[in-house]
């Protein structure tokens, strides 16, 4: 069999459904046997569109998301991607083209050594030499994509091993079983748990699977122990719950914190300190049990006192069979907390000035989109107030990146959401930074006649380095920039574009995007001025008085 057409055959193999692509000249013929494949070939704009739709695919399904780009250019183009994936756990599979590797055909002219560059950012990375090595390679590509902590693998295909005859040969694909964590750390963890006065969980990324959103539940209502979340760990138990304390968002100086420096004991589901840490541990300070797949790594800001390795799911049903309620515990502080917190995050809801606040945003889009409806974020300043100010529901129904934190994001994970979810509302919020790195998408969205509302927070500026230039007592200089008449990009790409001038036209509009089909865009201005008094001076002040 020809080794492309072998090639796309193992993909299929592994139930592949899309592959993200930019093609060059060295992917033809993997291209061609990709024709009259089961596989959708959807075709981006950019590599990084393709990319962050391939890893907001793994984030989603748990499967790994395929992408596929040409040599040099295009394989740099897929290093963001990479990471993002990476960081953020997400299982994503990187095919990349080369010239042949056997002769020279044109010297070297675009190459670079992509493998090499790819090692630091995947858990997989190498040139396929062989094509009868290949189905092995690609399999077991696949499996450490999916095995824990996820992330992203790579395969580089040269164009003359894509031409080869080869033997024909598949290997079944086969799930992996995590161990149970070890009885002594269980019994461990139950004592310190036990023995504290004032226990605190906290949920991390690592907590996002079904069958843990479930056991957690369980956990939080036999036990009454409060819990709070990680920006990446939101959703996952309902934040509408009792005990909800709030979301770490900042990593200190927020109220949640207040209630996070009264505990003596920090329960820590999946997280670890690849994402920004949600509290800082000091020695002699509180102590932590850290549950995940695998053991704590040390950092200055995070050395747990206990590693309770394994499937984290089977840990927590564990916890939950033999934590009693203790007569000693003491809540009351953390109800203060949580009432004060809600109390804070609720005031600037109704807020109708204009340019719009976005707390004001953030309230508007609560009330209009349902629990099974789905926020992808771009990243700037605002992800914060979203971290903060939006409850969710049900877990992955806002999607945001707190591990690597890359601008360019969000529209291609919109596009993604709405094309596994069609019967979801999705909406993608973006800066008008993060937007224009990836604006070049909303071709491909509405090519592939996609259903999702863009918003633009148009403040013709990098304002989450301004919020943080603020902070640091420096000039405001060079954050600034001008933008394009968004409305009329939004229809030269045959989407629909809006700019409200008020609070009220805002609301009209943001109804109508959401009852219309087709790719939507609204440019609306925001106003930022409220993120360094709250965030940089007010928290601080207020949430040391608690």
């Amino acid at each position: 069999m020809k080794a492309s057409d072998l090639f796309v055959k193992a993909l299929e193999n592994e139930g592949v459904e899309y592959i993200f692509a930019v093609p060059g000249e060295e992917n033809l013929d993997f291209l061609q046997s990709l024709k009259n494949s089961s596989i959708r070939l959807v075709v981006t704009r950019h590599e990084q569109g393709a990319g962050f739709m391939a890893a907001t695919y793994g984030r989603l399904t748990g499967k790994p998301g395929v992408c596929l780009s040409t040599l040099g250019p295009g394989a740099t183009n897929l290093v963001t991607p990479a990471a993002y994936a990476q960081l953020g756990g997400m299982p994503m599979f990187m095919i990349t083209g080369q010239k042949p590797i056997k002769k020279s055909k044109q010297a070297r002219f675009q190459i670079i050594d992509v493998v090499d560059m790819m090692r630091p950012i995947t858990k997989y990375t190498k040139q396929i030499v062989n094509s009868n090595n290949m189905t092995a390679q690609i399999r077991e590509a696949f499996r450490l994509a999916i095995e824990e902590k996820p992330g992203a693998v790579h395969l580089e295909f040269p164009e003359d091993i894509a031409q080869e005859t080869c033997e024909e040969r598949l290997y079944e694909p086969v799930g992996h079983i995590i161990p149970k964590p070890d009885e002594t750390a269980i019994k461990k963890a139950v004592e310190m748990i036990h023995a504290a006065k004032n226990p605190l969980l906290l949920i991390g990324a690592g907590a996002n699977r079904k069958i843990t959103c479930d056991a957690l539940r369980d956990f939080v209502d036999l036990t009454g122990i409060y819990f709070f979340n990680t920006q990446m760990g939101k959703g996952v138990i309902d934040e509408r719950h009792t005990q909800y304390l709030g979301t770490a968002a900042l990593s200190s100086n927020d109220f949640v914190h207040a209630g996070i420096e009264a505990a003596d004991l920090i329960i820590n589901v999946g997280h670890d300190v690849i994402e920004k840490p949600p509290f800082f541990m000091e020695k002699g300070g509180k102590k932590v049990i850290h549950v995940n797949f695998s053991p704590a790594e040390v950092d200055q800001v995070y050395f747990p006192q206990l590693n309770v390795v394994g499937d984290i799911t089977n840990a927590i049903k564990q916890l939950t069979a033999q934590v009693k309620k203790q007569s000693h515990w003491d809540f009351e502080f953390y109800k203060k907390v949580k009432k004060e917190v809600e109390e804070h995050l609720g005031k600037y809801f109704e807020d109708e000035r204009f340019p719009m606040l976005p707390q004001r945003l953030v309230n508007l889009l609560r009330n209009k989109l349902g629990s099974e409806d789905i926020i992808t974020l771009d990243n700037g300043i605002y992800k914060l107030w979203f971290a903060r100010n939006y409850p969710c529901h049900k877990p992955n129904t806002l999607l945001l990146d707190n591990a690597l934190a890359s601008m360019g994001a969000g529209l291609p994970s919109a596009m993604m959401v709405n094309m596994l979810y069609p019967d979801k509302k999705v909406v993608a919020v973006c800066g008008d930074g993060g937007f224009m790195m990836n604006s070049q998408e909303l071709e491909t969205a509405v090519r592939l006649g996609l259903d999702l509302t863009v918003i633009i927070l148009n403040d013709h500026a990098y304002g989450m380095i301004k919020w943080k230039q603020e902070d640091m007592g420096f000039d405001d200089f060079g954050l600034d920039y001008n933008n394009p008449d968004f409305v009329k990009y939004a229809k030269s790409y045959g989407a629909k574009g809006f700019r409200p001038e008020s609070d009220k036209v805002f609301q009209d509009i943001l109804e109508t995007c959401l009852t219309m089909q087709g790719v939507k865009l609204i440019d609306l201005p925001v106003d930022y001025s409220l993120n360094h008094p709250i965030l940089n001076v007010k928290l601080k002040e207020k949430a040391k008085k608690l």
